[in-house]
C-alpha cells in the first residue's frame, strides 16, 4: 500500500478516529509514522477544532524533544499526518519495565522533559496533557513529547490572560486547573512535570485514589508524600513544583537553576527556525459545512461517552472548591436497561457525588451489555446536560429520574 511516495507498513497502534502506521519515504528510505484519520468519526464526534489545533501547534514547534509534523495531507475521508517515527516507545512502558528509575536517569529525561516544555512556552503553546504515556523515548534514549490535541495558544486566553478550559488527564492535572477560575498555562505543565518526575523516581502517583473526587481532594491539598530515601536534591526539587499555590510553584527558569537539575544538564539546541516548513495541503482539511453536506453527515455526536471529569469539563460554572467546606457524600445507583423484548441488554452504575449543597457530580459506568444502548443512553445524556449547564447544577433526584426514563424507553 503507498500514500504517494510514502510506502505503508505494519500498524503501530489504533485509537477512536484513526490509526498509526509505520511508513517508508520510497526515495530516501527514511522512515516515518503516518497517522491516518477518519473524518467522518471526527465530525461525528465534533473534534475536528482539536484536530486542526493540533496539526496547527505542531506547525510551530521544531525541537529535539518535541515530536516533528512533516507534512500534512487529506482526502474526502481521511487525513494523512506525516509525524517523526519515535521507535522507543513510551516513558510509560520505561517506567513499569524497571518499577522506578534511577535519579541520574530521571534527572536526564527531566532536563529534557523541561527543555520541550520551556520552548512550547517561548512559542506560546501549553500543552495541557503531560503524562508519561504522551511523552516518547528514542532508540538512544531521548525524549519527544507527543499528542498535542488539548494543547492551547494565545488565542485561547480570556481577557484575564488566562485558560479556563478544565482538561487534561486526572492523576497529572494542576489543582488550579480544577478550582475553575482561570490558571496560567505554564504553571499548570510545570505542575503534571513535577507529577512526571516523581514517578520516574518512585515508581508511584504523588496523588491517587479509584474515587475520582477523592483524588481531586488530595490534589488539591497538595499533600505529596516525599519519599526520604530519594536525594535531598530531588526532594527539595518535588516539594517546590508540587506546591498547590501556583504563585509559590517555581517556575522554568527557578529549574533549570536548581542544583540537583544542573547536575550533567546539556541544554537542547531547537532546530532552526528558518528551514522548509511543512507540506500542508490546507484547502483539504477545511472541515466545512459544505464538506459535511457533501459527505451525507449530520452535524451531532454520534458517540459522546462521558465520565466525571469529562462532565467536570463541560462547564466553568463547575468549582471544585467545595471539597473543603464539607464531607462528600457518595450515593450509587445500578439499573439494568431493558431493550424492546424485555430482555436486559445493558448494565450501567451512576455515581452521584455531591460536592455541597446544590453542586453534584455523576460518573456513569457500562458494567456490561449492548454498547450501542449505552452509547445511545450517553449521547442522550449529554444533550441533556447541555441543558443543564444553564442551570449550574445537577439534582440528584433528576439523575435518579433519568436513568429511570432511559429504563423504560429502551
Amino acid at each position: 500500500m503507498r500514500m504517494g511516495k510514502y510506502e505503508m507498513g505494519r500498524t503501530l497502534g489504533e485509537g477512536h478516529f484513526g490509526k498509526v502506521k509505520l511508513a517508508r519515504d520510497a526515495d530516501t528510505g527514511r522512515t516515518f509514522a503516518i497517522k491516518i484519520l477518519d473524518r467522518q468519526r471526527i465530525l461525528a464526534m465534533k473534534i475536528n477544532e482539536q484536530i486542526k489545533r493540533e496539526i496547527a501547534t505542531l506547525k510551530l514547534l521544531k525541537h529535539p524533544n518535541v515530536v516533528r509534523l512533516y507534512e500534512v495531507s487529506a482526502s474526502k475521508t481521511k487525513i494523512y499526518m506525516v509525524l517523526e517515527y519515535v521507535n522507543g516507545g513510551e516513558l510509560f512502558d520505561k517506567i513499569a519495565l524497571k518499577g522506578k528509575l534511577t535519579e541520574k536517569e530521571a534527572r536526564k529525561l527531566f532536563q529534557q522533559l523541561i527543555d520541550a516544555v520551556a520552548y512550547c512556552h517561548e512559542k506560546g503553546v501549553y500543552h495541557r496533557d503531560l503524562k508519561p504515556e504522551n511523552v516518547l523515548v528514542d532508540a538512544k534514549g531521548n525524549i519527544k513529547v507527543s499528542d498535542f490535541g488539548l494543547s492551547a495558544l494565545p488565542q485561547n486566553q480570556l481577557k484575564d490572560g488566562l485558560l479556563h478550559t478544565t482538561c487534561g488527564s486526572p492523576n497529572y492535572i494542576a489543582p488550579e486547573v480544577l478550582l475553575n477560575k482561570g490558571y496560567d498555562g505554564s504553571m499548570s505543565d510545570i505542575w503534571s512535570c513535577g507529577v512526571i518526575l516523581y514517578v520516574m523516581l518512585t515508581g508511584n502517583l504523588p496523588f491517587d485514589d479509584q474515587n475520582v473526587v477523592v483524588l481531586y481532594q488530595k490534589i488539591l491539598k497538595g499533600n505529596a508524600h516525599i519519599p526520604k530515601w530519594l536525594s535531598q536534591g530531588a526532594q527539595h526539587i518535588l516539594r517546590k513544583i508540587l506546591d498547590p499555590n501556583p504563585i509559590m510553584r517555581i517556575d522554568v527558569d527557578g529549574i533549570k537553576a536548581h542544583e540537583w537539575f544542573k547536575k550533567g544538564y546539556a541544554p537542547a539546541v531547537p532546530f532552526n527556525d528558518d528551514e522548509e516548513d511543512i507540506s500542508m495541503d490546507v484547502d483539504s482539511l477545511n472541515m466545512t459545512e459544505c464538506f459535511l453536506k457533501h459527505n451525507g453527515i449530520q452535524d451531532k455526536i454520534a458517540i459522546n461517552q462521558m465520565n466525571a471529569f469529562q462532565l467536570i469539563g463541560m462547564s466553568s460554572c463547575l468549582d471544585l472548591s467545595g471539597f473543603f467546606e464539607k464531607e462528600l457524600k457518595v450515593i450509587q445507583d445500578c439499573k439494568g436497561l431493558a431493550n424492546s423484548r424485555g430482555q436486559e441488554s445493558l448494565l450501567i452504575s451512576a455515581e452521584v457525588f455531591e460536592i455541597n449543597e446544590s453542586l453534584y457530580v455523576v460518573e456513569l459506568k457500562k458494567s456490561s451489555g449492548d454498547c450501542s444502548l449505552y452509547r445511545k443512553l450517553c449521547e442522550t445524556l449529554s444533550e441533556d446536560l447541555g441543558t443543564c449547564k444553564s442551570q449550574q447544577f445537577l439534582k440528584q433526584d433528576s439523575i435518579r429520574q433519568e436513568i429511570g426514563r432511559y429504563n423504560s424507553s429502551f
